[in-house]
């Protein structure tokens, strides 16, 4: 694996990202859900890295990227993406995000698509509103003494129920990302998600995109990947029989459709 190196945004908020793969290969980026780092993609990235150059980041807010203190927009979530590819040179990259990513992913295709090559939003919504729970939720995780409960209630909308039961190594390593997650962070990117609905918008998409949606997700359901599936003009659509974390459940069937689908 890569060392994580760092670059200022434009509003001065520090970025950690790492690459990965041959630099003469051509580049992918990949964007972290809620609640975790860059470390959620590497069971991913050795099968990724063969065939491209990968580039993994922190959500601002997240892992070794800054932490602003207040609500973070998407629009600023997505400008981070493009002011890191300016800042590596890189003209036009295909983006793999899931959760927040797959957000985030959203409005790279609507503002920027001259930058995106294909699009791959995995267990994402283009809407999560009404906005009154997110405020609940924002002043519930400031006002926690700590992130356990907020991990755990996370763990539980992640992962089935066998492997939550069996305590399996995985499911630890999540935990980790979460209870490591510093509680401004998470409240910024709730905010962010609480102010976006690209129902809309993400009609003017003009990237082949792939839609991966999992069929017990109670998080980002199932409907809502088919709703941006529709949408989008000619997005194909997987769904896997996966609950949120589609790469960590199906890795081998994430990893084969996503291959497969940047190949063409």
């Amino acid at each position: 694996m890569s060392h994580t190196e760092y670059l200022d945004a434009g509003d001065g908020a520090r970025i950690a990202y790492r690459y990965d793969g041959d630099p003469a290969l051509p580049v992918l980026v990949l964007s972290n859900s809620i609640g975790t780092t860059l470390h959620m993609w590497d069971a991913e990235v050795p099968a990724l890295s063969q065939r491209f150059r990968v580039l993994r980041y922190d959500l601002r807010g997240h892992g070794g990227s800054g932490i602003p203190v207040g609500a973070y927009s998407l629009d600023r979530l997505g400008r981070d993406v493009l002011e890191l590819m300016d800042a590596l040179a890189i003209e036009r990259a295909h983006f793999l995000g899931l959760s927040l990513g797959g957000y985030v992913g959203q409005w790279l295709g609507v503002h920027a698509p001259e930058r995106i090559d294909r699009l791959i939003l995995a267990n994402t919504s283009s809407y999560l509103g009404p906005a009154p729970q997110w405020d609940q939720r924002i002043a519930a995780v400031l006002e926690a003494p700590d992130m356990r409960d907020t991990a755990e209630t996370f763990l539980a909308n992640w992962f089935p129920r066998h492997l939550l039961d069996a305590n399996d190594p995985v499911v630890d390593r999540f935990r980790t990302m979460l209870l490591n997650t510093d509680r401004q962070g998470l409240a910024g990117a709730y905010a962010a998600v609480r102010d976006a609905d690209l129902r809309r918008p993400i009609a003017v998409i003009p990237n082949p995109t792939l839609v991966i949606a999992g069929q017990y997700d109670p998080v980002t359901a199932a409907s809502h990947g088919e709703l941006i599936a529709a949408t989008v003009p000619g997005a194909k659509l997987l769904t896997l029989p996966a609950v949120h974390l589609s790469n960590v459940e199906f890795h081998d069937e994430f990893v084969a459709a996503v291959l497969g689908f940047l190949a063409r």
